[in-house]
């Protein structure tokens, strides 16, 4: 399958976990990469990841803060610059942020991760969509969280800034679809990456693989998801096969959302 033949693809949060693994998924499909991320070692790594299963794809590399709006508009001229074009923008750097109730949250805690959670996904639909509308068209994936359509506890800044990308999404996909782009959200649940791992060690330094296993067993499927099952949504939603497809807001969860 070639979907992303001659394809740019756009990948923040590229140095790890869901944009490694949604970088791999796209480039095997034929996709030119574009990666951003904080971690220069973490862009190598993916970097190295991805030529070991697709030699010879060709992958581009910056460092920027996502919340910064000039490392913003840097890595968006990077991109254009090298390729000459963005086809498909996989809006995906996060945090997971500390694990406290709201009154021991901590304004400077909250600020940090609405910064990057939240800003940095406007900051990168700000510049991105503008070189989509004038091209005249163009895929986006925001990466929500099933945080971001209920309630989880313990993560204030984490579930207003999600809550916010799923706003975002709705509102721009509504605005940009007369100019020939397509926007939605992926909104994954308990999937075992990095992020994920370190929130285990939040609830229980000495034992964080009890803890995951407790965690989970609230799951209707009894299991974290893999990487690579958001990435197959990604490059679905990221490719012409959804280009019906606008303002969708798209749980990954094993159907945890729907469980009260």
């Amino acid at each position: 399958m070639s979907r992303f033949t001659d394809k740019v693809v756009l990948i923040t949060g590229g140095g790890s976990g869901l944009g490694r693994a949604a970088a791999i998924r796209v480039a095997s499909e034929g996709a030119k990469l574009a990666l951003v991320d904080i971690s220069e070692q973490g862009l190598e790594a993916s970097k190295a990841a991805i030529l070991d299963a697709i030699p010879g794809a060709e992958v581009f590399t910056t460092t920027a803060d996502v919340s910064s709006e000039a490392d913003t508009d840097a890595y968006v001229a990077a991109t254009i610059e090298r390729f000459g074009r963005i086809d498909g923008f996989f809006n995906n750097a996060g945090i997971e942020g500390r694990q406290n109730l709201t009154e021991d949250f901590g304004a400077a805690e909250f600020e940090r991760v609405i910064a990057i959670n939240l800003r940095g996904v406007f900051l990168g639909l700000e510049k991105v969509l503008k070189v989509m509308r004038e091209q005249g068209s163009g895929y986006v994936v925001n990466t929500a969280s099933v945080g971001g359509i209920r309630g989880v506890g313990n993560q204030s800044g984490y579930a207003a800034a999600k809550h916010g990308v799923v706003g975002l999404t709705r509102n721009s996909a509504i605005e940009y679809g007369q100019f020939g782009v397509r926007i939605n959200a992926i909104a994954p649940g308990a999937i075992w990456t990095p992020m994920v791992e370190n929130s285990m060690r939040q609830l229980d330094a000495e034992h964080p693989e009890k803890a995951a296993e407790q965690f989970i067993q609230i799951n209707p499927t009894k299991r974290y998801g893999q990487p690579e099952e958001i990435a197959a949504v990604v490059a679905f939603l990221l490719s012409d096969d959804a280009s019906y497809i606008n303002a969708a807001v798209v749980p990954i969860d094993g159907g945890q959302s729907a469980k009260y």
